[in-house]
C-alpha cells in the first residue's frame, strides 16, 4: 500500500486527466491495486487508435504498481485466426509493454456456459427460433416498442434442454440463439432481449471443435473482466451505451463488480481507422499489405521506420478526453522527429540526382573527410566519407537563373560542399531537349574540411555523394494515402477510395553514402537536408531500400491549404 500511494503521490505533479482520477480515488478509498486489460479480437492487425489503448492500460497499470493483462476476445471462429494473435503480441512487446497474464475469452467458454444456464433457471434467459432477420425486426425502434418473441415463455427445462442440445451441435448456423431476457420496449436498444450465444459450425483456432455455440462480445466481455476481477475495464467511447448492459450482467450474476469506463477514441487526419476499410485496402491491392507502411497499423508504422518511444510520446500527447476529436497527423510526425532527431545518426544521400564534374580536381584521386554521426549525441562519433572528382549533388540545389537570396548552386556562384570543399559552377551541360544533365565546376583545394584559405565564407550548404563510391539504393517516398483531411467524410456517389494521395508512394533510384549498403533492415538515419528514413525489410547489400519516414518539417500541411 505503501507504494501504491508513493506512486499517486508522483503523478500529481502534473494534471490528471479524468481516468487517473478515477484510479487514484479508488485506491484512496480501497488500498487495493488496479488491475487492467487490453482485450483485441484477433481478426486483424492492431493500429494507430489500438496503440493508444495499449499505453493507456499498460501505462495506467505501471504508474499505479498494478496489473495488465492480455485478453484475447477470440469469441467468433469465422474471423480469428493465429496469425493474428501472433502480430498482436508482437507489436505490444515492440511499444515496450509486458502483460502480467497473457487470457483469451475462450479460456472461459465452460464457465460462460454455466452462467449462462443460471440466467435460464432465474428466468432471465431463452432459446429464440426466430431468424436473424425477425428478430432484428423485432426489436423495434427508438421511438417504437420492439415485439416479444414467441418463444420467450418457453419453460426454464424447455430452455435448459434446448440450450444443452445447441450445444452439442443438434442444430445448424442460425437455427436458434439464446437471448438474455429484459425489455422489449428498454430505451436502451440493447436491453430489448440481447443476443447471448448463437450456433457457429466452425473450427477455433484454440478450443478446436469443442464448441459450436458461442457467446457474444456482450455476454462475455463483463465476465471475462469479472474473472480476472478486472477493476478498471477501460474502453472507447463507442461503448458507453453497452455499460449498462455490462453492469446487468454482472449484477444478475452476482459476481466480482468489474466496471467500465469510456474514453475517447483516437482519430487522425488523412486516416481510415476502421478495419473493414483496411482490409479492403489490402484485399483490393491498393496497399502492399497490412504492413505497408502508408498504412495505419502498428506493424506498418514499424516497417516505416516509427520508433516505440515516438508513438508512447504521441499517446501521451494525445492525452484521454471524454468526446471524440480528431488529431492533426503532424502531431504524430513531431513526435517521432523528436525522437529520430536524437537517435538516427547522419548520412548524405542525394534522391534526385544531378551528376557534377570538378574540373580542376586530379581524377584518379580519393580523399575522405570527417562526417559527424550525430551532433545530438557526443558519443555517436565519427565516420570517414569519400570524396573523388566526380560527385553527385541534388537537382533541387541548382537553379540555371536563380532568385535573389539564392544560396545553393547556380552558373558563377560558389557553395560549400558539406564537410568538404568550396566550388564554383562553371559550365553547364544541358541535353537535346534543353535538360541540364551535368555541371562543370571548379574547386578551392585549399578550402578542405569546412576551411579556406582568404577566410572568405558563403551562405550556401550542399549535401553529395561521391559517384566513384556511392551505392544506387531504392528509396521509396512515403506521404499520406489520402489526399483528404477526412476521408471518411464522403460525397454523394462517392466512396473513400475516391480520395486516394496518387503520389502517396513514389519510387526514386538514388545515390548515397557507401556505408548505408551495409545498413540492418530497420536502422534509421537521417539523410542530411533531406529527411529521416529506415531501411526497409527489401533491403540487402546487393539491392539497398530505404523508406522515407517523415521529411525534416510539417510540408504536407502546407501544400494541402494551398490546394
Amino acid at each position: 500500500m505503501e507504494e501504491i500511494k508513493k506512486d499517486v503521490g508522483a503523478t500529481k505533479e502534473k494534471s490528471l486527466n479524468f481516468i487517473e482520477e478515477i484510479v487514484e480515488n479508488y485506491i484512496a478509498e480501497t488500498g487495493n491495486a488496479i488491475q487492467t486489460r487490453f482485450p483485441p479480437e484477433p481478426n486483424g492487425y492492431l493500429h494507430i487508435g489500438h496503440a493508444k489503448s495499449i499505453c493507456l492500460n499498460f501505462g495506467l497499470a505501471k504508474r499505479y504498481g498494478g496489473k495488465c493483462n492480455l485478453r484475447f476476445d477470440d469469441t467468433n471462429p469465422v474471423k480469428e485466426d493465429t496469425e493474428y494473435v501472433d502480430s498482436i503480441k508482437e507489436d505490444i512487446k515492440w511499444l515496450g509493454w509486458e502483460w502480467a497474464e497473457e487470457r483469451y475469452a475462450s479460456d472461459y467458454f465452460d464457465q460462460l456456459y454455466e452462467w449462462a444456464k443460471q440466467l435460464i433457471i432465474k428466468g432471465k434467459a431463452y432459446v429464440d427460433d426466430q431468424t436473424q432477420e425477425e428478430i432484428r425486426t423485432g426489436r423495434g425502434t427508438v421511438t417504437v416498442p420492439g415485439t416479444e418473441s414467441p418463444w420467450r415463455n418457453r419453460s426454464v427445462e424447455e430452455n435448459l434442454d434446448l440450450f444443452e442440445r445447441m450445444k452439442n451441435g443438434e442444430f445448424p448456423d442460425g437455427a436458434k440463439v439464446l437471448r438474455a431476457k429484459i425489455d422489449m420496449a428498454h430505451s436502451n436498444m440493447l436491453f430489448r432481449d440481447p443476443i447471448l450465444y448463437r450456433i457457429i459450425h466452425a473450427h477455433h483456432h484454440r478450443t478446436g471443435d469443442k464448441w459450436c455455440i458461442y457467446p457474444m462480445y456482450d455476454y462475455a466481455h463483463g465476465q471475462s473482466d469479472s474473472i480476472e476481477r478486472i477493476t478498471h475495464s477501460i474502453c472507447t467511447l463507442e461503448f458507453d451505451v453497452h455499460r449498462p448492459l455490462y453492469d446487468w450482467f454482472i449484477n444478475e450474476l452476482e459476481i466480482f463488480p468489474s466496471h467500465q469506463y469510456e474514453f475517447a477514441r483516437l482519430n487522425l487526419t488523412y486516416t481510415v481507422m476502421s478495419k473493414r476499410k483496411l482490409l479492403q485496402l489490402v484485399k483490393e491491392g491498393i496497399v502492399r499489405g497490412w504492413d505497408d507502411p502508408r498504412m495505419p497499423t502498428i506493424c506498418a508504422l514499424r516497417r516505416k521506420g516509427y520508433t516505440p518511444a515516438a508513438v508512447r510520446a504521441f499517446a501521451e500527447k494525445v492525452g484521454v478526453a471524454k468526446r471524440d476529436n480528431v488529431i492533426d497527423l503532424s502531431l504524430m510526425e513531431f513526435c517521432l522527429r523528436e525522437d529520430l532527431n536524437k537517435i538516427a545518426e547522419r548520412r548524405m544521400a542525394v534522391v534526385d540526382p544531378i551528376k557534377v564534374v570538378i574540373t580542376n580536381y586530379p581524377e584518379d584521386k580519393t580523399e575522405y573527410f570527417t562526417a559527424i554521426n550525430n551532433p545530438e549525441d557526443e558519443n555517436a562519433g565519427t565516420r570517414q566519407v569519400p570524396f573523388s572528382r566526380e560527385i553527385y549533388i541534388e537537382r533541387g540545389d541548382f537553379m540555371e537563373n536563380p532568385p535573389k537570396k539564392y544560396y545553393r548552386l547556380a552558373p558563377g556562384t560558389e557553395v560549400r560542399l558539406r564537410y568538404s570543399y568550396l566550388i564554383k559552377c562553371e559550365e553547364v551541360i544541358k541535353d537535346a531537349e534543353g535538360n541540364v544533365v551535368e555541371l562543370r565546376c571548379s574547386y578551392d583545394p585549399e578550402s578542405g574540411q569546412g576551411s579556406s584559405s582568404d577566410g572568405r565564407r558563403v551562405k550556401g550548404v550542399i549535401h553529395w555523394v561521391s559517384a566513384a563510391h556511392a551505392a544506387e539504393a531504392e528509396v521509396r517516398l512515403y506521404d499520406n494515402l489520402f489526399a483528404k483531411e477526412n476521408p471518411d467524410d464522403v460525397e454523394e456517389g462517392k466512396t473513400f477510395l475516391d480520395y486516394l494521395n496518387p503520389e502517396s508512394m513514389v519510387v526514386k533510384t538514388a545515390f548515397v553514402e557507401p556505408s548505408l549498403a551495409e545498413a540492418k533492415v530497420g536502422d534509421k538515419f537521417q539523410f542530411e537536408r533531406v529527411g529521416y528514413f529506415c531501411a526497409d525489410y527489401d533491403h540487402t547489400t546487393e539491392k539497398p531500400v530505404f523508406n522515407r519516414t517523415v521529411g525534416l518539417r510539417d510540408s504536407w500541411s502546407k501544400i494541402a491549404n494551398k490546394g
